[in-house]
């Protein structure tokens, strides 16, 4: 059995720049989470992803509602500052014209490694609960935060009073 060990934060620094941007820099193990230009930032010609010109859209207001969540989620770069994971993020933080951005540069990764979490990182093992989401959640804020939310029926012509998806609607 693999034994998981923790990393734990080994220190944050927050420095205030001569612009007044504030920028951060923690240490997780060996890894260091930067705050760089945006500039020096190379897209993976590579990338095996793609997104449509609509969700695009909901990634760029997401990240001008909520670029907090860029420090939460790092762009991963190699030493070549080749994205490994975020490209769609990269594109969509130059088009919210965003002259700052948070990396992780993954030096220790062979490249074989490298090729893995390209494709790893993109990879949705989890399903959604329809159910869950129905009940619990505002579809229209779902909506708008990029989450493509079926049109559910409130079971009105049910004797249930749970929400199910509507008919229209069919999962491949």
């Amino acid at each position: 059995m693999m034994q998981q060990k923790k990393q734990d934060i080994v220190e944050e620094t927050s420095l205030t720049l001569a612009d007044g941007a504030q920028k951060y820099i923690t240490n997780y193990g060996n890894m260091q989470v930067h705050e760089i230009s945006i500039s020096k930032i190379k897209y993976n010609q590579n990338n095996p992803r793609r997104i449509t010109n609509d969700k695009f859209a909901k990634l760029v207001q997401s990240i001008r509602d909520f670029p907090e969540m860029l420090r939460l989620r790092p762009i991963v770069v190699n030493d070549d500052m080749i994205v490994l994971g975020g490209n769609m993020r990269l594109k969509a933080c130059k088009e919210a014209g965003l002259k700052v951005v948070p990396i992780i540069k993954a030096s220790d990764l062979t490249e074989d490694q490298q090729r893995q979490f390209i494709i790893k990182d993109n990879v949705g093992f989890g399903d959604w609960d329809w159910d869950t989401l129905a009940n619990e959640w505002d579809d229209v804020k779902l909506n708008e935060w990029g989450l493509d939310v079926p049109k559910f029926d409130d079971g009105s012509d049910e004797k249930s009073s749970r929400c199910r998806l509507s008919s229209n609607f069919s999962i491949n």
